[in-house]
């Protein structure tokens, strides 16, 4: 399910970058490219139908000129982590709804958290359609594809969502979840808790969702507040 047209701005064309960039043209998206390697912004220019920047993007003025303050969506993804902290720190500003970043170093992890980075991940996990998925569906903590459109993903239960305090009997009696959609494993106050029928879904849980056609918004909505 693709998700209405955003303004989507990528930092950097390298190959997570350019992974980014041909997901959101192909979905219409309305994007903006800041690349500082002339070659890369060259390229991407040449390839895919969006505005490109030639330029560093750690800079407030490049951001302004990019459009920061319209942006439904800020991905970086550049391998320094001092640049994609800076480009959130200027999202969090503008008050960019969905903030999103490649992280190097471990260490950074908890200064990209307290940013509301939706999600920040290592070299060794990222790759482009990871950062996309986090722009389609913020809510998602993590996923995985598996074969074909199905995916295990987690997700945070809002308060108010339309499960909060349903159990997984009522849950499927009020067909809230498609067929072939499997809560497997629920998470409250770090203890692991395997669902049964009469298990009950509660704000602030973290559910671990099996999808056999994907993460889609008739899915997540479930797990999301008003």
């Amino acid at each position: 399910m693709t998700l209405p047209p955003m303004y989507v701005i990528i930092i950097g064309a390298g190959r997570t970058g350019s992974t980014v960039i041909n997901l959101a043209t192909q979905d219409d998206h309305e994007v903006v490219v800041i690349e500082r390697d002339t070659e890369l912004a060259e390229e991407v220019s040449a390839t895919y139908d969006c505005m490109v920047i030639n330029a560093d993007a750690a800079s407030k003025d490049i951001l302004l000129e990019a459009g920061i303050e319209e942006a439904d969506a800020l991905i970086s993804t550049t391998e320094t982590d001092s640049v994609n902290l800076m480009v959130t720190m200027f999202g969090k500003q503008y008050g960019v709804e969905t903030l999103v970043s490649s992280i190097n170093d471990p260490a950074h992890m908890e200064l990209f958290e307290d940013l509301g980075v939706n999600i920040v991940e290592s070299p060794h996990r990222l790759n482009g359609q990871y950062l996309y998925r986090a722009v389609q569906h913020p809510g998602i903590q993590d996923f995985l594809p598996i074969a074909g459109q199905a995916e295990i993903f987690e997700m945070a239960v809002s308060s108010g969502a339309p499960i909060d305090g349903l159990d997984l009997i009522e849950a499927d009696n009020n067909d809230l979840l498609p067929e072939e959609t499997i809560i497997v494993a629920i998470v409250r106050d770090s203890e692991l808790l395997i669902p049964q029928g009469e298990s009950e879904i509660r704000a602030g849980d973290t559910v671990t969702v099996f999808a056999k056609n994907g993460a889609t918004s008739r899915v997540t909505d479930v797990f999301r507040g008003s």
